[in-house]
């Protein structure tokens, strides 16, 4: 029988006599054809590649691949297939080919000298067949990506690794740039699970780490330039060297994952910068007024943001690009510019100075300064395409024009912003923070906060209820994310300017104790809808419930490896398929299909 990961929804209203593939690789790959189910066994021990010149990351990755299937002797605990009362489902080993056994992996190259940089070709096939394994791929990261769905692929079985049947995959992105976000200015985070959260981009194809790597609580980076901004970090603990970024990029880049660091300027911008000078500052020393939000000067403690009409600013800005620059090599740097807060110009002598000067000037003044004098200290890099928040144009403290050029992160106001700047010919990264931020619905942490008190009013309980404290509540699940069309009712033309998109964590409330809970496996179901798309390529009906099983299984497959991932069901639920469902209409998700 041939089938398709296509077919899994129609497969899902047979008999019980239909044999379904175990293997559920995430995120499922853009073609995927099972040519029959004659398991193939796979000599592991003997198993080699052949590639026509040596190439380091090509078989390091190789390597990596192969001993990990060794160590873990996967086999999948659950297998999507036809729906039944509560009953686990056949797998795939009718038999196996015992005559056959995989012992070489042929994989051949167009153009292995592509660097790992935005928009570069992932695009590979694989073949199976008891003959061998064969890939195809445009560049080595599209060889990457096949080693992590053969990793999937093989599995542990009646004694014998093995490849449940003859299968062919054609893959590619659906979107150059798929990624997470983390920030260690809130909290610091270890080199150790930092790496960490790299395998696990690797392994779900999500091929960008965005290192939110300051901010106004803490500066944790050792420069040459100005050693002693790092007085700012928590202690001599919480610091990242330049070998440390550096062994971080390379780290990351043999595993196929771009790093895009952001230093945010010129708000969210304190510690560090007053070690250089108070004066580059204004209202660093001043109260965030949260209690009193007309005075505001923060929207979260401690308050601080560049002080930009000084000029002495300047050099210091470029200096420490040009260092960080050459320890990130990413093409992509991301500069910030998001929630700058008037109030804090309050406490400025040279902004009020300037205002004064001219009644009718307003903040979007100040932002476009910012951006007249920066603007040509980041582009001195030919290479360099700049990032900032879409808050650089879409708030009223943004900046009067804001070059197209720049690329606009989208947090705000969910596909509302992104019509608008993809209208405006402005290219996105999609991080809307009502499907995509993953430290939503937590609560608050801000402390001594009376609206927490049940004062028997019901004064406190809207406080209480519904967001919590939250600002961004409720809590974001797998399904919301996978479920969030983030292109619906855009132009073709407004569709070409969605780079992809990111899941962010903020760190308030993350350490490493909680880092990869609080990502994984959630950020597995944006993997796969920037990967291969949230809806079925014939039906275009959404197909979440066909990632269920993938993504259970993903996150077994996390925990085996030694990781944290949060458990989303009862096991029961990933032991029996479509037990746990609310409908037991499997066509229930058919009336979101765009046909």
């Amino acid at each position: 029988m041939k089938f398709s990961t296509s077919t899994f929804v129609a497969l899902a209203l047979l008999p019980l006599a239909v044999i379904s593939a175990k293997v559920n690789p995430l995120p499922a790959p853009r073609s995927l054809d099972w040519l029959d189910t004659t398991a193939i066994a796979i000599d592991l021990d003997r198993l080699h590649l052949e590639l026509a010149n040596y190439n380091e990351i090509v078989h390091n990755a190789f390597d990596r691949s192969l001993n990990t299937v060794k160590s873990l002797k996967w086999t999948p605990a659950a297998v999507e297939a036809p729906i039944s009362k509560y009953q686990p489902f056949p797998t795939g080993l009718a038999k196996r080919d015992t005559n056959a056994s995989i012992e070489t992996i042929k994989v051949s190259i167009n153009d292995a000298a592509a660097d790992l940089q935005f928009g570069v070709n992932e695009t590979y096939t694989m073949a199976v067949s008891s003959g061998g394994i064969e890939i195809v791929s445009e560049t080595i990261w599209g060889t990457l990506h096949a080693f992590s769905t053969l990793q999937q692929l093989i599995i542990y079985e009646e004694g014998a690794f093995q490849i449940e049947g003859s299968v062919k995959i054609w893959d590619a992105p659906l979107y150059p740039h798929r990624g997470i976000l983390i920030d260690s200015g809130r909290n610091f985070l270890s080199l150790k699970l930092i790496l960490q959260q790299i395998d696990m981009l690797a392994l779900s194809k999500l091929n960008v780490l965005h290192w939110h790597i300051e901010d106004s609580q803490s500066w944790p980076i050792q420069l040459q330039s100005y050693p002693q901004m790092v007085k700012d970090a928590y202690s001599e603990r919480e610091q990242y060297s330049a070998q440390d970024i550096s062994y971080v990029v390379e780290y990351a880049k043999q595993r196929g994952v771009r790093v895009m660091p952001e230093i945010d300027m010129p708000g969210h911008s304190r510690a560090g910068w007053k070690q250089i000078s108070e004066d580059l500052l204004a209202c660093q020393d001043s109260w965030w007024s949260n209690d009193v939000w007309s005075e505001h000067t923060a929207v979260e403690p401690p308050p601080g943001q560049l002080d930009v009409l000084n000029e002495d600013i300047y050099p210091i800005v470029a200096n420490i690009y040009d260092e960080l620059s050459k320890l990130f090599t990413e093409n992509l740097f991301h500069v910030g510019a998001d929630e700058l807060q008037a109030n804090c110009y309050n406490f400025s002598t040279i902004l009020q100075d300037f205002f004064k000067a001219n009644a009718s000037r307003t903040m979007k003044d100040v932002s476009q300064r910012w951006l007249d004098r920066t603007l040509p200290i980041f582009y001195d890099k030919p290479e360099r395409k700049l990032v900032m928040w879409e808050d650089i144009l879409t708030t009223p403290e943004g900046a009067h024009n804001v070059s197209k050029d720049i690329i606009l992160q989208s947090w705000n106001n969910g596909i509302k912003n992104i019509d608008l700047l993809t209208g405006l010919g402005y290219d996105v990264i999609v991080s809307s923070s009502d499907h995509l931020y993953l430290d939503c619905g937590y609560g608050g942490w801000v402390t001594n906060d009376i609206r927490y008190v049940d004062d028997n009013s019901g004064t406190n309980e809207v406080f209480n209820t519904g967001l919590g404290g939250s600002w961004c509540a409720p809590y974001k699940t797998w399904q919301r994310i996978y479920d969030y069309d983030f292109t619906a009712n855009l132009t073709d033309t407004q569709k070409g300017h969605i780079l992809g998109a990111e899941a962010a964590l903020w760190s308030e409330q993350v350490d490493d104790t909680v880092l990869s809970s609080k990502i994984w496996p959630r950020a597995a179901a944006l993997a796969e809808s920037v990967w291969s798309g949230n809806r079925d390529p014939t039906t275009g009906f959404l197909r979440t419930n066909q990632l269920t099983q993938r993504i259970l299984n993903f996150r077994e497959y996390l925990v085996a490896l030694g990781y944290t991932p949060s458990p989303l069901v009862p096991k029961f639920c990933l032991q029996n398929p479509h037990g746990c469902d609310l409908y037991y209409n499997q066509t229930v998700m058919d009336q979101f299909g765009t046909n």
